[in-house]
C-alpha cells in the first residue's frame, strides 16, 4: 500500500500517568514478571459512587456494563502502559484506545482517575454527569479531549470510526495498534456488522494497521437477555473466524489473570502478523459485584441504589464483605449530606411521563381489534410502549439493538396490512431512521414512530444522545408528519387519532402518512387543558393555551413539546410586567393549519417569539416564519433554541435550557426586545 503523509494534527490525549494505579491488583505476564493492574473491585466501587451523584441529581446512570468490563479494561491499560514504558515511548505513539460501549465510559473515568491520568484524580469523579463536570454520560472528545479520542454513545458508532484509525496507521506508516471495545448489543447494529466484515477484509489486502477488538459478551441489553428478547448473538461471534478474524475465546472475562493472558497473546499475535485482526470474545457478567445486579434481567444496566444510605452495603458486597478503602465511606457521608439537604428543599412533583398516554392509546386501539404491532429495538420501557407489550405480548416484536432494521421491518409489516409502531430514542430514530423511513414511503409502507428523549430532555446522557435536529432531519421527507408532544393527555389523544386515521386509510385502499411522535423524558403536567382554554386535540390544529391581552403590548409565544411549560411560565412573568401574550402549542410541527395562528397573530401586531428544544436552524421557528411569510403575513420574530452547538451532560433539561437561553426568563427577554 502506498504511503501517504498526513497533515500534522495534534493529539490532545494526555500521556502522563502514575507508574501504577492507586489501588493495585497484581497479575503475571508470560515472562512471569508482575503487572500492576487497577483493582477491579475499586473500579466497580468508584462506578457506584459516581452513579450515586447522578442519581441524586435526578439523572440516569449505568452500573452493569462498566462493572462487566472492569477486569478487561484493567488488564488493557496496564499492558498498554507497560509496553510503552518498555519501548520508552508515549503510549499514544503505540496505541489507539477506542470505546464503543459509551454507557460504560464511567469505568474508564475510574481507571484514569486511579492513574491520575488526563487531569483526573479521585475527587474529579464527583458530580459525574453534571453541568459542573467534564465527565459526560458517554465519552465526548469535544468536551474531554485529554481523555477521549473518539466520541461514543449510540451503540456501534465508535467501532467503525476506529476502522478509519487503523487505515490511517497503514497509510502513514506509523502502524499504531488500534484497540476497540465493543458490546454484544452494539454488535447487533448495522454499522457494527459492516465493520466486522470490512476490517478483516481490508486487513487481508494489506490496507489496515494492527487491530484488536475486545468483545464483551454477557447476553444482556437494556431491556433484558438478548437471546430471550430478540435472538442469540452466538452465531454472529462464531462467524468472525470465517470473516477473517483471529478469534481468542476468553470464557473468564471477569478473571483478571485470564484477561491479561488473552490481551498479551493478542498483542503478540498482531506483532507476528499485523495483517490479521484479532478479536477477543470475552464472556463477561453484566452487573458483576452484587447478587442483585448480576441476577437482574438487565444486568443492573441502570444504577439500582436510590439513596446513598444503601451504598455501604452495596460496596461491601463488591469487596466480598472485606475491608475497603477508607475514602469510600467519606464519599458516602458526603452523598448522604447532599441527599439530606435535597430533602429539606424538595417540592412534590405532580407531573407524569408523557409516555403513559402513548401506551394508553395503543392498548385502546388493540382492544378495539386493530392489528397493532409493537416493533422495538431495546427501549420500550423508556419510550412508553412497555405497558402495551406487557398486555399484548403476542403483538410485540424485538429486533435487538438495531434501529434501522426496526423501521425497515415495520415497513414490511405495514405493506401486509398491519399497523406497526416503532420506538426508540429520538437521536437514534432520526439519525438511523431517515433512510429507512424514506424507503418505507417510497414503498407505500408507512409506519408510526415513537421517538422519545428529544433534545435536552436526555440531559444526563450528553450530546451524543441529544436529538437537536430531529425536525430538520425528517420534516422534508414526503408524506411524513411530525408531532411534538407536551403531555400524556395530548399523547393519548393524538396517538389514537393517528392510529384510527392509519387504519381508515388502509381499509379505503389508500396509503396513510408516516407519523412520528417526539416526546421528552422528564415529568410534565398530565394536561395543559384548563376550564378557561378548553383546548381540543385535533391533528394539525394549533392550540391556544393561554391568552391575556394588555392594550397594544402583546406578543405571541409559539412553541411545542417539552417547551410548552416554559412558555406558560414566561406568559405569567410577562403579565406581571404589564405585557400581554398568547401562548400557542403547535404540536404538528411540519404540517400545521395556519388560519387560527394568523388571526391570533394580528392581535399581537405580528410579534412572535418561537422557542424550541432544537437547533434554530431549520427548526420550528424556520418553518413558522417561512409559512407566514409565504402567505403575506407581517411578522416580527425572535427564535429561541440551540444556536449551532452540541449539548452536554446535565442533571436536568432546565439547566441546559438556561445555558442556551431558551428558558422562561429568556422568553421574557425576547418578548420585551420585540416590544422595544
Amino acid at each position: 500500500m502506498t504511503q501517504i503523509n498526513p497533515l500534522q494534527v495534534k493529539n490532545k490525549l494526555s500521556t502522563q500517568h502514575l507508574p501504577q494505579p492507586l489501588y493495585v491488583q497484581e497479575a503475571k505476564l508470560k515472562s512471569s514478571s508482575l503487572l500492576n493492574c487497577s483493582d477491579p473491585q475499586a473500579i466497580r466501587a468508584l462506578i457506584a459512587l459516581m452513579d450515586m451523584y447522578a442519581v441524586l441529581g435526578g439523572a440516569a446512570s449505568h452500573y452493569g456494563g462498566p462493572a462487566a468490563l472492569a477486569e478487561l479494561w484493567s488488564a488493557l491499560h496496564a499492558l498498554v502502559f507497560y509496553r510503552a514504558d518498555r519501548a520508552q515511548k508515549k503510549w499514544t505513539d503505540l496505541f489507539h484506545l477506542v470505546n464503543d460501549a459509551g454507557h460504560c465510559e464511567n469505568g474508564l473515568y475510574a481507571i484514569k482517575a486511579m492513574y491520575n491520568m488526563a487531569g483526573l484524580q479521585l475527587d474529579s469523579l464527583k458530580k459525574f454527569r453534571s453541568m459542573d463536570s467534564q465527565l459526560t454520560g458517554h465519552g465526548e472528545a469535544h468536551l474531554f479531549p485529554q481523555g477521549v479520542y473518539m466520541s461514543n454513545g449510540p451503540l456501534g458508532s465508535a467501532f467503525p470510526q476506529s476502522q478509519g484509525l487503523a487505515l490511517a496507521e497503514k497509510l502513514s506508516g506509523h502502524m499504531r495498534t488500534t484497540i476497540c471495545t465493543l458490546s454484544d448489543g452494539a454488535a447487533m447494529e448495522g454499522e457494527a456488522k459492516e465493520a466486522l466484515a470490512a476490517i478483516p477484509g481490508l486487513a487481508s489486502k494489506g490496507q489496515l494497521g494492527p487491530y484488536l477488538l475486545l468483545i464483551t459478551d454477557n447476553n444482556t441489553k437494556l431491556s433484558g437477555r438478548i437471546d430471550q428478547d430478540a435472538f442469540s448473538m452466538k452465531p454472529t461471534f462464531e462467524s468472525l473466524q470465517s470473516l477473517g478474524w483471529k478469534v481468542i475465546r476468553l470464557d473468564e472475562g471477569n478473571h483478571l489473570q485470564a484477561c491479561v493472558q488473552s490481551i498479551e497473546s493478542a498483542l503478540d499475535a498482531l506483532t507476528e502478523n499485523p495483517h490479521q485482526p484479532v478479536a477477543i470474545w470475552a464472556k463477561t457478567i453484566k452487573g458483576i459485584g452484587t447478587a442483585k445486579t448480576e441476577q437482574s434481567t438487565s444486568g443492573g444496566h441502570g444504577f439500582p441504589c436510590k439513596s446513598p444510605t444503601e451504598l455501604k452495603a452495596f460496596v461491601s458486597e463488591i469487596y466480598g464483605h472485606q475491608e475497603y478503602p477508607a475514602f469510600i465511606n467519606v464519599w458516602i457521608e458526603e452523598l448522604i449530606q447532599i441527599e439530606n439537604k435535597m430533602k429539606l428543599n424538595a417540592s412534590k412533583d405532580t407531573g407524569e411521563k408523557i409516555q403513559k398516554g402513548i401506551s394508553k392509546a395503543m392498548i385502546k386501539a388493540a382492544q378495539s381489534g386493530l392489528p397493532i404491532l409493537s416493533v422495538t429495538s431495546d427501549l420500550p420501557g423508556s419510550t412508553g410502549v412497555a405497558e402495551f407489550r406487557k398486555e399484548f405480548s403476542q403483538m410485540s416484536i424485538d429486533v435487538g439493538v438495531a434501529e434501522s432494521n426496526m423501521i425497515s421491518t415495520a415497513a414490511g409489516l405495514s405493506k401486509q396490512g398491519y399497523i406497526p409502531i416503532v420506538d426508540t430514542f429520538a437521536q437514534f430514530g432520526v439519525t438511523k431512521g431517515a433512510l429507512p423511513i424514506t424507503m418505507a414511503m417510497l414503498s407505500e409502507a408507512p409506519i408510526i414512530g415513537v421517538f422519545s428523549h428529544t433534545g435536552f430532555q436526555d440531559a444526563a446522557d450528553g450530546a451524543s444522545h441529544q436529538a437537536l435536529s430531529y425536525m430538520a432531519m425528517l420534516a422534508t421527507i414526503p408524506h411524513v408528519r411530525l408531532y411534538a408532544l407536551s403531555s400524556s393527555e395530548e399523547a393519548e389523544q393524538l396517538m389514537y387519532q393517528v392510529i384510527i386515521e392509519f387504519a381508515s386509510a388502509l381499509k379505503a385502499g389508500d396509503t396513510p402518512p408516516t407519523s412520528i411522535f417526539f416526546l421528552g423524558r422528564e415529568n410534565f403536567p398530565q394536561s395543559f387543558s384548563t376550564a378557561k382554554n378548553n383546548i381540543i386535540y385535533k391533528l394539525g390544529e394549533p392550540q391556544i393555551l393561554h391568552r391575556h391581552l394588555i392594550g397594544a403590548k402583546n406578543v405571541m409565544l409559539l412553541t411545542a413539546g417539552s417547551m410548552v411549560g416554559e412558555a406558560l411560565k414566561a406568559s405569567c412573568l410577562l403579565e406581571a410586567q404589564g405585557i400581554g401574550s398568547i401562548v400557542v402549542n403547535m404540536h404538528s410541527i411540519n404540517h400545521s393549519h395556519f388560519s387560527v395562528l394568523k388571526s391570533e397573530l394580528k392581535k399581537c401586531e405580528g410579534r412572535i417569539v418561537t422557542v424550541e428544544d432544537h437547533q434554530v436552524l431549520l427548526g420550528l421557528g424556520s418553518y413558522v416564519s417561512h409559512q407566514l411569510a409565504q402567505s403575506g403575513e407581517f411578522v416580527i420574530m425572535k427564535s429561541l433554541g440551540v444556536q449551532g452547538e452540541f449539548g452536554q451532560s446535565a442533571y436536568s433539561a432546565l439547566e441546559l435550557y438556561k445555558k442556551h437561553h431558551m428558558d422562561s426568563d429568556s422568553i421574557v427577554n425576547a418578548a420585551k426586545e420585540l416590544l422595544g
